[in-house]
Formats: structure tokens, sequence, C-alpha cells
């Protein structure tokens, strides 16, 4: 099976990692810039290319891995489907009339257009689905969620102001806000807008809200407080509290662990993680995004869409919770 990765930046480069590490040796690039090109030939010896159509004539690609900014998502997805070539397509957070419009289309088919959902894959939003389903806690109340990294330590081997996360369309909380709300609608369903409340509150250079407050409502009257920002420093922070009618449920990404109590026990029952595989200058660990490649090939293989757990549709679905979210809030000044 010949890959071909369409984006050489921070993922793309990723997901050369992801898809070597699971054997595959049939890799080429295509990216216009010239010093990503040259990287990834030189640290992972691939072919690469500066002109889409020649890598698709000269290298004949089985599969595309769209790893492009936000914006071009569509653009090569459509490609995908003229030349039907399944595709992988990063976290996205503009045209989502296009990917309604490219869901219509592919629905009936064999053909695989598999949405990113890496958070899925993630030790702890999977061990936090399990608890969550075996009712440790009873029925789930509330939520409580925070999570954040300061903006120019996402690429800090690059200006903000070169990344596509510095953009108005395309800013770090908006694109963080259905990355995050894909894992938890798997685990507790599509989510109502109720009310958003954002800003910018520090003076980095980009024209973004730094933060984002939003009200949700899950199914079955669960109500969910999330705030979305990209301000924390000098780490990260991944913070999340489920309270139930017979406990509660804690996920921290900053220790690396789940743990619960309930009635029925006296103390927390802990659950701990292994720091996992991180490549120099990133911070989330390889495995959750070698394990979504994984299923994502072999679904290919199987011919089976069913077998990758996320879907055009539901990316829809939750970018229309993003808009609704923005229509709903108040900036703050």
């Amino acid at each position: 099976m010949k890959f071909l990765i369409v984006g050489l930046g921070s993922m793309g480069k990723r997901r050369i990692r992801n898809l070597q590490a699971l054997g595959h040796v049939e890799l080429a690039g295509f990216d216009i810039r010239k010093d990503r090109r040259d990287e990834s030939k030189e640290k992972y010896d691939i072919e690469v290319y500066s002109d889409f159509n020649v890598a698709l004539n000269e290298f004949c690609p089985d599969v595309f891995i769209i790893s492009t900014p936000p914006e071009f998502h569509m653009k090569y997805a459509f490609i995908g489907l003229e030349k039907k070539v399944p595709c992988f397509i990063e976290a996205s957070v503009v045209e989502a009339d296009k990917i309604l419009e490219l869901h219509n289309i592919v629905k009936d088919t064999t053909l695989l257009m598999a949405p990113s959902c890496s958070m899925k894959y993630n030790a702890g939003p999977m061990k936090v689905k399990e608890l969550v389903c075996s009712e440790v806690i009873g029925k789930v109340l509330n939520i409580n969620y925070q999570t954040g990294q300061y903006l120019p330590d996402w690429h800090p081997w690059e200006k903000i102001e070169n990344f596509y996360v510095s953009s108005r369309e395309t800013g770090g909380c908006r694109e963080i806000v259905p990355f995050e709300l894909t894992w938890l609608s798997g685990v507790f369903g599509q989510p109502e807008a109720l009310a958003c409340s954002k800003a910018k509150l520090t003076n980095m250079n980009a024209n973004i809200d730094d933060i984002y407050h939003c009200l949700l409502r899950f199914p079955e009257g669960v109500l969910a407080n999330i705030t979305v920002e990209v301000i924390s420093r000098p780490k990260a922070t991944r913070e999340l509290r489920i309270l139930g009618t017979e406990g509660e449920i804690v996920f921290s990404a900053d220790e690396n662990c789940v743990r619960y109590i309930n009635t029925e026990s006296d103390e927390w029952i802990r659950f701990e993680f292994d720091t996992g595989t991180v490549e120099k200058d990133y911070i989330n660990p390889e495995e959750p995004y070698i394990a979504e490649i994984k299923d994502f090939v072999n679904a290919i293989i199987q011919g089976d869409k069913n077998l990758y757990p996320n879907t055009l549709l539901n990316d829809y679905y939750l970018l229309q919770t993003l808009y609704r979210l923005e229509e709903l809030s108040e900036t703050i000044q």
C-alpha cells in the first residue's frame, strides 16, 4: 500500500513516523515548502514532491494522509474522492458544509474518508469511557474539564504568526474545542451548546481568542463546563472531573492517571499510565496516533468503514456545536 502524506508540517511528519512504526515503507510526501521537504527526506528517507500532480502521476498513491492546515483539508479530500483514494484527514475546524457534502457522497460507498480522532486512543480517555460505561459512579451528572497549552510552545521551532493556529478562522482554541468534543461525544453523546464566553487575555502575536469557556448539555441532562485555552505555561494541562450520583472520576494528564471514588469505597482507586514515546519538541506520546493510523489502514484492508471510530458526519455535528457556541458567545473585552 502506497501512502502520500499531503503536508509535511509537524502532523505530517508524525504520520510518517506512525506509518513507519507500523512497517509501511512505500511512503512519499508533498509540501510546497522546501525546508519541510528537505527535512522529511533527510530524516525519514522518503521521496518528496513540490508539485501535487507530479506526486500523483509518478508515485501513484493508494492512500492520502491529509496533514495540511485545515483550510486545505477538503481540497485534497475531494481530489481523493475523484481518484477513489481513501483519505485520512486531520482535525478540521472550517468548511463544515463541504464536510457534510463529502459525507453525503461517500456514505453509501466503500470509500473511506476518516477524520482524525486521536484522543479516542489516549489511555486516559479510554479508561474514562470504560469507567463511565460500567457506571462505577452511577449516573453522570456534571463534567468540568480544562485543557490548554501556551500557544507559542506548540511549535517552539517557529514563530506563531507562521503557524495556522494564529489566524482567526483556524486559531488554537477554535481548533481544540471540536478536537476535545470528538472524544467527549464518544463517551457522553452529542452535546448541545448552551453558552460561551471567549477572550484574548494575553498579548501573544495572534489574532485569536486565547480562551473559550463553554457550557454544554449532553444527553440525559448532563451538564459540562469546558475550558479550552492556549495560555497555560510552563506546562500543558488537561484535567477532567466527572460527578455522578454515586461518586466521581478524575482524569489528570498532568499526573498521567485516572482515579475514581464512590460510595462503596473509602479511598481513591487509581489507574496510572506510562508517558509513552514522546518525540523531541512534542508533548503527546506517539502510541495513540499509531493506533489510530493502524485502525484506519485496517478498515481499508478489511473494506469495512465501521472499523474506524469516527465519521465525517460526526465531525460536521461537532463543528455545528462549535459554531453555535460562538454565536452564543459573549466576547470579554
